[in-house]
């Protein structure tokens, strides 16, 4: 079965990020692909660089990326929600005049449209967070 993930609250704030992660895992090892996972709202905080967990806590972005690496997913952040929340990539850094970029490695920028395409290219869009 092809899925897609949509998370909607950020790493620290609900469960909503940790589970997504646990069922995309799950997901993965039963042999399903994850055609993407997208970011939005609040969720869009699961893809900044600048975060600094204490070390006895679990670094979502870390895990996230971890995830990708090794199973060449497609991690997209709303464009919208994130300039919203203050997450800009390089070329948005840019484009915005701002002095810096914060989005980690292995997420990208980019519009509402992609999260269209994953409702209609997987067979089921599973969404996290309210």
């Amino acid at each position: 079965m092809k899925f897609s993930i949509q998370i909607n609250e950020g790493p620290y704030q609900h469960q909503a990020s940790d589970s997504a992660l646990q069922f995309t895992k799950a997901a993965l090892a039963k042999g399903h692909e994850i055609f993407r996972v997208f970011f939005y709202h609040d969720g869009v905080n699961n893809a900044t660089r600048l975060a600094v967990p204490p070390q006895d806590d679990r670094n979502i972005t870390q895990l996230w990326q971890e995830l990708q690496k090794e199973h060449d997913l497609d991690l997209v952040v709303c464009i919208a929600a994130a300039q919203r929340r203050g997450l800009l990539d390089e070329d948005e850094m840019k484009r915005q005049g701002k002095d810096a970029n914060n989005i980690a490695e292995g997420f990208r920028i980019s519009g509402l449209g992609q999260l269209i395409e994953a409702g209609i290219e997987s067979d089921k869009l599973v969404t996290f967070g309210g």
